[in-house]
């Protein structure tokens, strides 16, 4: 069963504002520090976007594949595709993570890691409006 936030629209909506507003603006930190050339802060900052991405964003993915999204296809099968799809977007991120965690352990904020954070932002904004839209939306008009 997953909780009352995961399944109330606003509430999930305010839930992926918040992670994406905060993701947003640490990229936009990290962008400008590797303009400045600041090699060591911009790590730091790399650092936190990225445990900001798996601990806010990656952890509630996981808590909606295990609540939500079972719930929602035993309540509606045919919605089964397009869970699938959501979780595929799911599966991007932890890709994108894995490959970002893989590049910051050379000790650099590079163009392929500012890339993959950019990347991260659309597929997430993305995912959060089809989500809403064909979960929340769809249930709020099905109770």
């Amino acid at each position: 069963m997953s909780g009352p936030s995961l399944r109330k629209l606003d509430a999930h909506r305010a839930i992926h504002d918040g992670a994406f507003m905060e993701a947003q603006s640490l990229t936009e930190m990290l962008n400008q520090l590797v303009e400045e050339k600041k090699e060591k802060e911009a790590l730091q900052v790399a650092d936190a976007l990225i445990e900001h991405w798996e601990k806010r964003v990656i952890t509630h993915a996981d808590s909606e594949e295990e609540g939500l999204y079972k719930e929602v296809v035993e309540k509606e099968p045919e919605m089964q595709d397009k869970i699938n799809m959501l979780t595929r977007d799911h599966d991007l991120l932890r890709i994108i993570a894995k490959k970002i965690r893989e590049s910051l352990e050379k000790d650099s904020v590079s163009k392929e890691v500012l890339d993959f954070f950019a990347s991260m932002l659309v597929v997430n904004e993305i995912h959060s409006r089809n989500e809403e839209s064909w979960l929340l939306d769809y249930d709020h008009h099905h109770d």
